[in-house]
């Protein structure tokens, strides 16, 4: 019996419905890719521009230096423990704390579902843009799209994990496609004499902050385009050989992603000043490199349909996540043990896809209506910065983790990925760094206000949750203890 087949062994039991294995290296490599792609480096260019200038390609580089680091913690504990819940399963093993388990579970969760309901309102934006409907901002027509598309995201969710794959397939390939053309239009404009390279190596920050301080600044920015490769180890229940493949296909998903954004970063300022990219009247600030670079291009009426398929990916792969954490999580009796009920023919946790969804829903409805006022729509902004900031601590932790896990003697431990020695403790310290008030501007102190709040949420949950398993905790040694009478 193979180190996984053991490992699910233990979290299922005997006699459960497991989770069905279909995902191979190539759909877990698209898989990472896609989800690193997301929508990050379509949003946030411009605001790393305004950040450093024309060097907006070094917050990228280092914000890939990091996750790297991270992600090197995370294979190693992935192959330690090939199971669903990534993060928290982690933290479990290392600590055995419930209540810290749960708060990381809980974090991770909100920064899956909260981006998934946030991209559920930019994907009715886009079909809006795109077909021309005519919904107002924050209206019916836009909340009713925004409902449909995440009931949508939820079948898919439900019918099995190789269909979900198989649509993360198309739709990585699509956004991959946008950045590609915008690299592509970058070549094209150098060989026609219409771009400067020399603003690429121009640092200004409009603040007073020193340059280390500056692109630290915009590092916390970027980052949250790096982010995404700590959600395929939640899938790891459902790779054919996630010991073999997972180490390989991360390790390139975010070389390859890297590049990407590199080019993009340094296309865009050599194409367009640094002003122009951040000035939100002269458009978005990929649409201007592509007018810039192939003004003939009608990328301005491409441009919708692309981003529909950019955040449709990110929804997909972030309710994913976060109905397999929560399973994972169940089966570990940190979380209600229903949440683990597996569907016995579609194969798929569907408690816990329904317990997802419906906590998007409330969340896609307070993000639509949000988006309406200028107050409202800060609010949103804050709350996607915040669920970077929860998830650079969750970063930190799971470092910790493995360090903590290194130092404990096993008796019986698996043939598994090792990364460098020093690394887990590096990814600590950058993390924790990246996460505290002087990687922020003024405007984005409040990210620690909404933190507080979640985290108070969470606690609330954990203190029901606790009073809900005590029951079957208690079940289970009055179980063992009838055992031990009738020895």
């Amino acid at each position: 019996m193979s180190a996984t087949q053991a490992s699910q062994q233990d979290t299922n039991g005997p006699g459960e419905t497991e989770l069905k294995r279909v995902i191979g290296p190539r759909l877990l490599l698209l898989f990472i890719v896609g989800d690193i792609l997301g929508t990050g480096v379509y949003a946030l260019t411009g605001s790393v521009a305004g950040e450093v200038g024309g060097a907006a390609w070094a917050p990228f580089l280092v914000a890939f230096a990091v996750a790297t680091i991270t992600a090197f913690s995370y294979l190693e504990l992935v192959t330690r423990y090939p199971q669903a819940a990534g993060a928290a399963l982690y933290t479990h093993k290392a600590f055995g704390v419930h209540f810290v388990t749960f708060l990381v579970a809980f974090t991770v969760m909100c920064s899956g579902i909260t981006s998934a309901s946030t991209a559920s309102n930019a994907f009715a934006g886009f079909l809006n843009d795109g077909f021309d409907l005519g919904f107002e901002v924050g209206g019916v027509g836009i909340l009713v799209t925004a409902l449909a598309f995440m009931t949508l995201v939820a079948a898919v969710n439900f019918r099995g994990v190789g269909e979900s794959v198989k649509a993360n397939v198309v739709l990585t390939l699509v956004e991959l496609s946008g950045l590609l053309m915008i690299i592509f239009i970058g070549l094209f404009a150098v060989t026609q004499g219409n771009a400067d390279f020399s603003r690429v190596v121009v640092f200004d920050s409009p603040s007073d902050k020193s340059t280390f301080f500056a692109i630290t600044a915009a590092t916390s920015l970027a980052f949250f385009a790096m982010v995404g490769f700590e959600d395929s180890v939640n899938m790891a229940e459902e790779c054919t050989d996630p010991v073999r493949d997972f180490p390989k296909m991360m390790l390139t998903g975010l070389g390859v992603t890297g590049v990407i954004y590199i080019l993009v970063s340094i296309t865009a300022v050599a194409l367009v000043p640094v002003g122009d990219l951040t000035d939100p009247d002269k458009g978005q600030a990929l649409t201007q490199v592509v007018a810039a670079g192939a003004p003939d291009f009608p990328f301005d009426t491409i441009f919708p349909f692309i981003g529909m398929f950019a955040v449709a990916n990110s929804a997909l792969i972030n309710m994913l996540m976060a109905s397999r954490l929560l399973y994972g999580m169940a089966n570990q009796d940190v979380l209600p043990r229903v949440l683990g009920k597996v569907h016995r023919s579609r194969r798929t946790p569907w408690v816990s896809i329904l317990f997802t969804t419906a906590v998007s829903f409330a969340l896609i409805i307070y993000v639509v209506r949000a988006s309406a006022s200028s107050d409202g729509a800060s609010s949103v902004a804050l709350l996607g910065g915040t669920t970077a900031l929860l998830l650079l601590c969750v970063f930190a932790i799971v470092n910790i983790a493995l360090i903590v896990i290194r130092r404990r003697p096993t008796d019986q431990e698996h043939p598994h990925f090792t990364a460098p020695t020093v690394l887990p403790y590096v990814g600590a310290v950058t993390c924790a760094f990246l996460a505290g008030p002087w990687a922020r501007s003024d405007e984005q102190q409040e990210q620690y206000v909404i933190a507080g709040f979640l985290l108070a949420a969470g606690i609330v949950l954990w203190a029901l949750t606790w009073l809900t398993n005590r029951g079957v905790r208690a079940k289970k040694t009055g179980f063992r203890d009838i055992d031990h009478l009738g020895e």
